[in-house]
C-alpha cells in the first residue's frame, strides 16, 4: 500500500503546544496509509528577497520535504487576530523565488486550537487568504475552530472521547480532500 505522505507545518514553537498536541493526535485519526511528517520552521531565516538567487539550506531543506509530500497540514495558533510571524516566514520562504513556489498545487487543511472561545477562526481566515494567492487548495468545509478546555486530550495525548468524533469527521474530509486532489 502506497503511503500518502503529508508534510505537516505547526505555527508555534513552544515546547508544549496545544498546536502539535494536535498535529500529533490528528495523526492518530488518520487511516494507515497517510503518514506525517513534521517540518521544521525554527530554524529559517527571516524572508529576504535578496536572497533568492541564493537561498539558505534551511530553506532548501523546509521546500525539498514540501516537494515530496503529497499533501499539507497547517495547524495554527492565534497571535494578535493572526498567524504567529513564523508560520508566515515559513510560507515566504518556500514560495520563492516567485515562481518557484513549493506550495503551489497542494491539496492543503487548516485547522489549530487556542485557549481562546473563537480557537483559531481569525488566523486560519488569514492563512487561507495567503494559501489561495499561493494556489494551495484548500479544504473549505469542515470548519475546526477548537477552544482548549480541560479533557480535550486524554491522558496519552490522543483527542478525548468528549471531541473525538467531531474530529474524526474532519480527518475524514481531510483525507478525502488530499486523495481527490493529489490523485
Amino acid at each position: 500500500m502506497a503511503q500518502t505522505r503529508i508534510a505537516v507545518i505547526v505555527g508555534s514553537l513552544r515546547k508544549d503546544s496545544f498546536n502539535r498536541k494536535l498535529a500529533l493526535a490528528i495523526a492518530h485519526l488518520a487511516p494507515s496509509d497517510f503518514s506525517f511528517e513534521h517540518l521544521r520552521i525554527d530554524d529559517l531565516p527571516l524572508y529576504n528577497q535578496d536572497e533568492d538567487g541564493n537561498q539558505a539550506p534551511a530553506v532548501k531543506r523546509l521546500k525539498s520535504e514540501i516537494a515530496a509530500a503529497q499533501g499539507l497540514l497547517f495547524v495554527t495558533p492565534e497571535y494578535n487576530r493572526s498567524m504567529p510571524g513564523v508560520l508566515k516566514n515559513a510560507i515566504d520562504n518556500a514560495s520563492r523565488p516567485y515562481g518557484q513556489s513549493a506550495w503551489a498545487g497542494k491539496p492543503a487543511g487548516v485547522i489549530g486550537v487556542s485557549v481562546g472561545a473563537i480557537g483559531t477562526a481569525l488566523a486560519q481566515q488569514h492563512l487561507r487568504n495567503v494559501l489561495a494567492y499561493l494556489d494551495v487548495p484548500t479544504m473549505g468545509q469542515p470548519e475546526a475552530f477548537i477552544q482548549n478546555k480541560e479533557g480535550l486530550f486524554d491522558d496519552k495525548g490522543h483527542i478525548a472521547e468528549g471531541s473525538r468524533q467531531f474530529l474524526q469527521n474532519w480527518v475524514d474530509s481531510y483525507v478525502a480532500w488530499v486523495k481527490r486532489h493529489s490523485a
